[in-house]
This record gives structure tokens, sequence and C-alpha cells, in this order.
């Protein structure tokens, strides 16, 4: 059990995020629920609702021993991600692990003929919205009297290494997270902060319809056959290897960039 231990989750309102909310949970973490919790005009499907970040919020506190707190934050708001870690600090004293999970999918032509408006909101939110979270998150778990245990973890993608077509520019973002979590895990080099990224493959979340929709595909269902297990992953599988992350079981480990794609990878 990891009780005492203090997790701020972007994205926290469906998908890995949610399931890695609920496993925290359930393992004793203190957990902020960040999540932007309102729709862009520049993407084509609907975001995360107050009421799905509410539910996240109760099945957290119904299921675990640390609690749960909502935060309705957009990542790409650097104030307000300063102030979602002044909230966990007044609520439990201090942060110990931070996860970014928070993600946009849009695209659907070549990059050429892509809107201005969709790739930014793409790259701002998947890769600023990384790169800001730690920027917060990390002085706050240097706070933390050594020796210190901290984790910060952010979603790549399979996409991070393969090129996929109509998508560019977040495999661009994708590809960046991983440059960026190897950096950061240097420079964070003894301090008992250690920085990883988990490499998820096609996962059935929402983001994942959206991609069929932008390949005009019947449903999500159709990417199952890119992998050798054949399947689609659930968020569950993901998050229990990010709540393993999070751990301080997994202190060895620092600028690695998992993959839990069902062997997409191969």
């Amino acid at each position: 059990m990891s009780a005492g231990r203090v997790a701020i989750v972007t994205g926290a309102a469906r998908g890995i995020g949610a399931a890695t909310v609920a496993e925290l949970a359930r393992q004793g973490y203190s957990v902020l629920c960040v999540d932007a919790v309102t729709d862009d005009p520049a993407l084509g499907y609907p975001l995360a609702t107050v009421a799905d970040l509410d539910a996240v919020v109760k099945l957290a506190n119904d299921s675990g021993a640390g609690g749960a707190a909502p935060f309705p934050a957009d990542v790409r708001d650097l104030a307000l991600l300063e102030a979602a870690v002044a909230d966990a600090e007044r609520r439990w004293g201090g942060i110990d692990v931070a996860i970014a999970c928070a993600g946009a999918m849009g695209g659907g032509a070549p990059h050429w003929e892509t809107s201005v408006e969709t790739e930014q909101v793409v790259l701002d939110v998947n890769l600023d919205g990384v790169l800001n979270l730690a920027r917060v998150t990390i002085p706050a778990m240097l706070n933390r009297p050594a020796p210190r245990s901290g984790r910060f973890l952010a979603i790549a993608s399979a996409g991070a290494t393969r090129g996929l077509p109509k998508l560019a520019a977040y495999c661009a973002a994708k590809a960046g997270i991983t440059g960026f979590i190897r950096a950061l895990a240097v420079e964070l080099g003894d301090s008992g902060i250690t920085a990883n990224a988990v490499s998820p493959g096609s996962t059935d979340t929402a983001m994942l319809t959206e991609s069929a929709r932008l390949y005009d595909l019947p449903a999500a269902e159709e990417f199952a056959g890119q992998a050798p297990q054949d399947r689609l992953l659930h968020p569950d599988e993901v998050a229990a290897v990010v709540a393993f992350l999070a751990s301080r079981k997994s202190g060895a480990m620092t600028g690695a960039i998992v993959p839990v794609d069902g062997g997409l990878g191969l």
C-alpha cells in the first residue's frame, strides 16, 4: 500500500487518466484529479465533463483510503496548474507523484491540409501539457525531505515511434514526450525523483474512438488487429503499469519509455 503518498493526475476524468486515479486510490494514494472538463472547438469530438470528473472522484473516495478531490484545469494554463499544486499541498501536505495523462486527438488529413488550430491544440495539450505539469510539480517534489521517492510520469504512445498518417502532430507531440522524459531523468539525477513514460498501443478510450472516426473506420475495434495480441487494451491495463512506476518499488527506473501495447511495437 502507498498510504500517505500524494499524486496529481491530469486528464483524470476518463480513459487512462480515470483508470489511473482508480488504481492509485485503491493503493491508498491521495489524488488530485485534474481535467479541463470543457470542449475545444478545434477538436471534432466531445471532451470529458464535470459529471465525468465528479464520478471518478466519487469512485476513488468510495474505494480508497487516501481521498480524492477534483480540480478543473486545462493543462495549457500554467497558472491553473500552479493553483492545483497549491491545492494538493494545502490538502495533503505535499506531492510525491505527478502523472500527465491529459491528451487530445486531432487530424484526419495530411499535415499540410490539417488546420493550424487543430494541430496547435494537439501539440499544446499532448506535449506542452506535460512540460507544464513538470514545471510546477518537480519543485514541489523537491520540497519533500531526502531521501525522496518522487515520480514524474507521462503517457506517450506507440505513435511516438510509428508514423501514423493523418496524425502527424499527434506523433510529433508523443515523440516529444519521450525526448523530454529522457532529458528530465538526467536533470533529476540523484535527487530521488525519477521520470518515466508509458507508451500504450490502441486502448479502448474516447480518443481511440475519435481516431477511428478520423480514419473513416466503423469502430475503434478495427485497430485491434494491428498488434499480435489481436485486441484493444483496456485502460486498467495501462494504469496498472503506471501505478507500478509511481510506486517506491520503481526507484531503479528512470528515463524509461515502457511499452504497454499488446506487442504493437514488435
